[in-house]
């Protein structure tokens, strides 16, 4: 594998933007069942910026100047991402499994996939406009650093 030019040598995931038809309930997903923190809002915007991590989730509505840009709202038929995934620390499948369903959603079997720190066990779970968040536990095979 080749190096990357010197002006894109990334760190890691600095946020994804997520449209969104109905901006409260996704939220408070966001909020509650995956312990986001609300960073800050650009109300005029239309947008809401969550802190998962070191990184951002943000949610813009549809119906606001950002989300306009983006054509036609998200639905079964046209998702805004296939979806994206966040590095938790404890993944126990069981625990987790009870959690979302308070919220409605039901994660899948637990898979063993590959990401940025390497090979782990990770779950699926959909937000209320069905958007698929992959939950991926830390790699036991990491480098010190998370650096591959």
């Amino acid at each position: 594998m080749s190096e990357p030019p010197a002006l894109c040598q990334f760190v890691g995931l600095d946020h994804v933007v997520i449209r969104c038809r109905d901006l409260e309930p996704m939220i408070r997903f966001y909020r509650d069942a995956l312990g986001c923190g609300i960073d800050r809002r650009n109300e005029p915007l239309g947008l809401v910026h969550l802190r998962a991590g070191a990184s951002l989730i943000d949610l813009v509505a549809v119906d606001g100047p950002l989300g306009k840009k983006g054509g036609a709202a998200p639905g079964p038929e046209a998702r805004n991402l296939d979806h994206f995934c966040l590095r938790i620390r404890q993944f126990d499948f069981e625990a987790l499994r009870t959690h979302f369903a308070r919220f409605g959603t039901e994660p899948d079997q637990v898979h063993v996939n590959y990401g940025a720190q390497g090979t782990g066990p990770s779950i699926y779970v959909s937000d209320p406009e069905g958007n698929v968040i992959e939950l991926k536990a830390e790699s036991p095979d990491a480098p010190p650093g998370g650096s591959r």
